[in-house]
C-alpha cells in the first residue's frame, strides 16, 4: 500500500487545502493528514482544534486518516512507513521555500520522495494567513473554507 502524508499546520484548513486532498485520495492508496506545531508560527486555533476540523471537513473519505504529530517530519514518515510527502504549491513563491525542504528531507530520507502538487488555479492566492485577517474584520470567507471552519473563526473573533 502506498501511504503518502500531507503535512501541515493547517491553521485553519482552506478550501485550497481541500483541493490538494481531494486528488492526492484519487492518486495514492492511503491519505494521511499529518497536522503539526509549527515553533515558528502561533496558531490561533489549538492543535486538537485544526484535527477535529479537517476531520469534519473531509469524513466522507475512505482511504485518509488525520493525525497530530511533533518533531521531524521525515522521522514521522519513516515511522509511518510512507512512501512520499506530499506538498501543495500556490506560486513560485512556495516553490523555493519547498524544494529547499524537499532537499534537506532527502537528505534525511533519501527513500521518501517529496511530491508537489498544484492547488487549482483559483485557489493560487489564498492562504491561511489572509483568511484568519478577512475572518478578524468580518469579512465573507465562505467560498475560502469549510462551514465548519467558517464557524469557528466566527467563534475565535466575535465581538466583545
Amino acid at each position: 500500500m502506498k501511504l503518502v502524508i500531507y503535512p501541515g499546520t493547517f491553521d485553519p484548513i482552506t478550501n485550497g487545502h481541500l483541493d490538494i486532498i481531494q486528488r492526492a485520495v484519487l492518486m495514492f492508496d492511503y491519505l494521511l493528514v499529518a497536522v503539526t506545531d509549527n515553533p515558528a508560527k502561533n496558531p490561533l486555533f489549538s492543535l486538537a482544534e485544526r484535527v477535529l476540523m479537517i476531520q469534519n471537513s473531509i469524513s466522507d473519505k475512505k482511504n485518509i486518516s488525520i493525525e497530530s504529530f511533533r518533531g521531524l517530519l521525515v522521522d514521522y514518515a519513516m515511522e509511518k512507513k510512507a512512501c512520499a510527502i506530499l506538498r501543495g504549491l500556490r506560486a513560485t513563491l512556495d516553490f523555493e521555500y519547498e524544494f529547499q525542504m524537499a532537499l534537506i528531507n532527502r537528505k534525511l530520507a533519501p527513500d521518501i520522495a517529496t511530491i508537489f502538487l498544484m492547488t487549482h488555479e483559483k485557489y493560487t492566492y489564498l492562504n491561511s494567513t489572509i483568511v484568519k485577517e478577512i475572518a478578524r474584520f468580518g469579512g465573507n470567507i465562505s467560498c475560502f473554507v469549510p462551514p465548519i471552519v467558517e464557524q469557528k473563526l466566527k467563534e475565535k473573533f466575535k465581538p466583545i
